[in-house]
């Protein structure tokens, strides 16, 4: 059996990793939610903005001013343009998606410290403990740099090398 002293290095340093990935994933899914609201919201106001400045541009209720309506007529491929870049972005980076995945790897990775907590310290498989971590942490990387670059990534693959099926 192992002695006490290297023990308790073992447990406090998977007590660290677990604490460490479960605050980074906490703190990523609220980027990831505060991208993903303020995209949407965004994209809401900036098209209606383009739909209003259009339909403003094209009326007959500025004729009278030349500088207004030259404004106007900016205005519209100015915040059309301001309205793709801003889906664009969002498209690219998947922040709703991302935020969702974030906050499950979050409760799933806090389900398995909570179940290493309630586990004795002479029944913890401190090896174990560290293949599941790494493992979490490898498969949601892997997560996000699929939805980041479409299918160019290889199918995920557990610690036995074995494919690993989507919601698994």
């Amino acid at each position: 059996m192992m002695e006490e002293s290297k023990l308790d290095d073992l447990d406090k340093y998977i007590r660290d990793r677990y604490e460490k990935a479960i605050t980074y994933y906490w703190a990523a899914s609220r980027a990831n939610k505060n991208w993903y609201k303020i995209t949407r919201s965004l994209t809401v106001i900036f098209g209606a903005l383009v739909t209003l400045v259009a339909s403003l541009s094209s009326s007959t209720i500025f004729n009278d001013s030349t500088t207004i309506k030259t404004l106007f007529s900016l205005g519209t491929p100015i915040l059309a343009a301001s309205l793709t870049i801003i889906a664009g972005f969002s498209q690219s980076f998947q922040w709703g998606s991302t935020w969702q995945n974030m906050v499950l790897t979050a409760q799933r990775l806090q389900k398995e410290y909570d179940i290493y907590l309630v586990t004795p310290p002479k029944d913890r498989d401190y090896q174990e403990e560290s293949e599941k971590l790494n493992t979490f942490v490898i498969n949601e990387t892997e997560g996000f740099f699929e939805r980041m670059l479409g299918g160019a990534m290889p199918g995920r693959k557990d610690s036995n090398n074995e494919k690993i099926e989507d919601g698994k």
